[in-house]
């Protein structure tokens, strides 16, 4: 088992390599960029949209949120930017030189590849800030509410699964599987929207906090009132999240249990006469429950990414995946290829875990042996 995890662990590197070149191309044939954003800034007046920007007025690379040699990740054509018709061609190149993109495309790639080695992501071209920084911000949000939305969906699921399999064709797997039918087919953005309008003060209640993970006062509450002032801000993020992901889940684990007993050592278990609790948990809960650990990883992607992007802007809730969409929307590529290269390496992480946690479960699964 070691040596395969170390073959594993070893493959992160060609895999994170691939995914940054690919889109650092793709990025750098895209139209739009910074330089063309910061130029029809200038031009509409608009300024102060930039903070710390600067233009013009002598500042260094680091006053225009940090164009430090390799943070910087694709130019965007050549000179002759989209919005540059009007301005003085020299004011473009001192833009163009501030946001570190008068460099050759192949320069900047490999102090790129150099820099995200030693996990220097640079600073944002617009926030003012180093990309790490913001990460570390963003990612405990994120990862708590993914954690929580996993951890309520496997809690729930998983019995519920069992529950339909030995209840087969029954009244109670009927209506079980209507109620989270209808679950899975509520978009999370439009029940979060409901939440909010019903209990965060829409229109009847006020019984939860409509922004943020905590209060303004949290770092003066006591541990319990820390506690439960977080569990106050994130029930109803969570419960947006969770909601269509019941169903998935549940009939994958009903599914499982359900071939897991039919097969005939559960026949020969019943016929010594074990009883059903031993033989659903001693023998077919080991088998059944493989496919729904293979599953995890990338629940907890969805939950902690994709899923929770939607839900993070209606609550105002700064995670990952905000970040990485506004620095989409504002062509930030510092913060755009960092919050993809640190979700891409969790992503990663997650499954060489799962590969783990297949072996705690089943025993007899030999990753090495099988390579």
């Amino acid at each position: 088992m070691g040596t395969y995890l170390l073959r594993r662990l070893l493959l992160i590197i060609p895999t994170l390599w691939a995914v940054i070149t690919i889109n650092f191309f793709v990025v750098h044939i895209a139209p739009g960029g910074p330089v063309d954003r910061a130029i029809a800034a200038i031009e509409s007046g608009h300024n102060d949209e930039f903070g710390n920007s600067g233009f013009g007025s002598g500042s260094t690379s680091e006053g225009l949120g940090g164009a430090r040699p390799g943070a910087d990740t694709a130019q965007i054509g050549d000179s002759h930017y989209r919005g540059s018709r009007g301005l003085d061609p020299e004011v473009i190149a001192e833009i163009t030189r501030r946001f570190g993109f008068d460099r050759p495309l192949h320069e900047r790639y490999f102090d790129m590849l150099w820099h995200y080695v030693r996990f220097d992501f640079g600073d944002s071209l617009f926030r003012g800030e180093s990309v790490i920084s913001l990460i570390k911000n963003s990612l405990p949000v994120s990862a708590s509410l993914g954690l929580w939305s996993t951890l309520i969906i496997y809690l729930v699921s998983i019995p519920l699964g069992i529950k339909k399999a030995m209840k087969n064709g029954t009244l109670f797997d009927t209506w079980s599987s209507t109620l989270i039918i209808i679950g899975y087919a509520i978009p999370a953005f439009l029940f979060a929207v409901l939440l909010v309008v019903v209990f965060a003060g829409g229109s009847y209640f006020s019984w939860f906090p409509l922004r943020g993970l905590v209060s303004g006062n949290f770092d003066t509450l006591p541990w319990y009132g820390k506690a439960a002032d977080y569990l106050w801000h994130i029930t109803l993020p969570v419960l947006a999240t969770v909601i269509g992901g019941f169903a998935t889940l549940t009939m994958l684990t009903k599914n499982s249990f359900l071939d897991e007993i039919g097969k005939q050592y559960v026949i020969t278990a019943r016929a010594k006469g074990l009883s059903e609790q031993k033989i659903l948990y001693h023998h077919v809960f080991r088998n059944a429950m493989l496919l729904v650990i293979a599953g995890f990883p990338a629940m907890f992607i969805s939950m902690f990414f994709t899923g929770s992007l939607l839900i993070e802007v209606i609550f105002s809730l700064n995670g990952l995946g905000l970040l990485g969409f506004d620095a989409t929307l504002q062509r930030d590529y510092p913060v755009m290829f960092g919050t993809l290269y640190i979700f891409t390496l969790i992503g990663l992480l997650l499954n060489i875990i799962s590969d783990v946690t297949y072996t705690l479960v089943d025993p007899r699964i030999d990753f090495e042996r099988r390579q």
